[in-house]
């Protein structure tokens, strides 16, 4: 009777991945055209046009549109394993294998005592949620191989460590993955691969890091947390304006820099409390690499001078990872992320426009969208400090002192 309702569970979860897959297909290959703005224009505009420029060994280095690390190349260049389809028809078909890849290794995962499905659950029903960008950026790509890290940290700490050093040379953010492990292995073996990785970019294409540049000058993005100051500023003079800005939608204008300087002491505060944890935590559970990973990325997002609608993969895919084990604390943080995932595709694309013209509909998508993340956040934290850091150790209660007078007696 229990195999037979895991075999039916198992079953209705590949028909939800094959239903909800064949939807985000048919979008992205405009055979369904999905409300708002065409998000597939970043694969075939901006994609094949560095895809032309990567061809010849070297990076965009006159577009400052390029801020993404060396390895980003390698997900741009992979269309062309698939020479008999379109560019951006290849890059839809290998963004759908990596979606399928990662439901895979969450399966895998999933089974043994202390592990559920339930991650799988979370990447099948979290993912159509962003709606059709999941398959027009790189990023679910990024997320299969930090999904792959995550679960092997406890068998093969080698391994996790070089997927996470490869992965932060695709986005960088796959570097917060090691913030909770505590071999040395991993370590060692991230910094090995990341920092051959980075040489051997750095001696074959010229302009392997330029991005650093690029990615130092942005501004506020206008579905970022501080982008909030100004939606609501327009409405009382304020004279700056909106414009397509380093390939996003930003504010420019009067106290921008001073938003976007905030953007990143909040980061630092979080990097400062993460660091914090890492000193004091204490206590290490099967789940706590996944959870601390979770925390780490969710913060990072958050407090981003840039929330662009596929930073919400990542966490999608990493709260699949924790929920992947029955013993960890993030399934409240985890449900708030798949919410705050669904405003997100009202907002982007359904909705931009209401967004980029700061009107109550848009300010109003954007207060519960960011403000989902926000309380996520601060919960996840508190769950993982309050998991792993053990309580201060009551002082000892002293005796009562005797009196020195000798009592009087009648």
């Amino acid at each position: 009777m229990k195999t037979t309702a895991a075999r039916g569970s198992l079953a209705g979860l590949l028909a939800l991945w094959a239903l909800t897959r064949g939807a985000l297909l048919l979008c992205v290959l405009k055979v369904v055209v999905f409300p708002g703005p065409d998000v597939t224009s970043d694969v075939s505009v901006i994609y094949r046009g560095w895809y032309d420029v990567l061809r010849t060994g070297t990076f965009p280095l006159d577009d400052v549109t390029w801020q993404y690390p060396p390895a980003a190349a390698l997900a741009i260049l992979s269309p062309g394993l698939l020479p008999f389809l379109e560019y951006a028809t290849a890059f839809f078909v290998l963004a759908l294998v990596a979606d399928l890849v990662t439901l895979a290794v969450l399966l895998y995962a999933g089974r043994g005592p202390g592990r559920t499905r339930g991650g799988a659950w979370v990447w099948v029903a979290g993912v159509p949620l962003l709606g059709p960008t999941v398959y027009a950026r790189y990023d679910v790509m990024v997320t299969a191989v930090a999904v792959a890290a995550l679960l092997a940290a406890g068998r093969y700490p080698r391994l996790m460590g070089a997927l996470a050093g490869f992965g932060a040379l695709l986005k960088v953010w796959p570097a917060l993955l090691l913030l909770g492990v505590r071999r040395r292995a991993a370590w060692v073996s991230a910094a090995v691969t990341g920092t051959g990785a980075a040489a051997l970019f750095a001696v074959l294409m010229p302009g392997a890091f330029a991005f650093l540049t690029f990615q130092r000058d942005r501004g506020t993005e206008v579905e970022s947390l501080g982008s909030l100051v100004f939606h609501v500023a327009r409405h009382h003079g304020w004279e700056g304006e909106v414009l397509l800005n380093y390939g996003s939608v930003e504010f420019l204008g009067p106290y921008v820099p001073w938003v976007s300087t905030g953007a990143l002491v909040l980061s630092g505060a979080a990097l400062a409390w993460l660091v914090l944890w890492r000193l004091l935590a204490t206590r290490s559970e099967a789940h706590t690499v996944a959870d601390a990973a979770f925390v780490a990325v969710l913060l990072f997002t958050t407090t981003s001078r840039v929330i662009s609608p596929q930073y919400m993969v990542w966490l999608v895919g990493l709260a699949a990872v924790c929920l992947c084990f029955r013993g960890s604390r993030m399934r409240l943080p985890v449900a708030l992320v798949l919410v705050a995932s669904f405003v997100t595709v009202l907002e982007f694309p359904l909705w931009f426009a209401h967004v980029v013209a700061s009107d109550p509909l848009g300010i109003g998508l954007l207060v519960l969208r960011n403000g989902l993340l926000v309380a996520a956040s601060l919960l996840a934290a508190r769950r993982l400090w309050s998991a792993t850091v053990p309580l201060p150790a009551p002082l000892p209660r002293q005796p009562a002192a005797r009196s020195s007078e000798t009592p009087v007696s009648s």
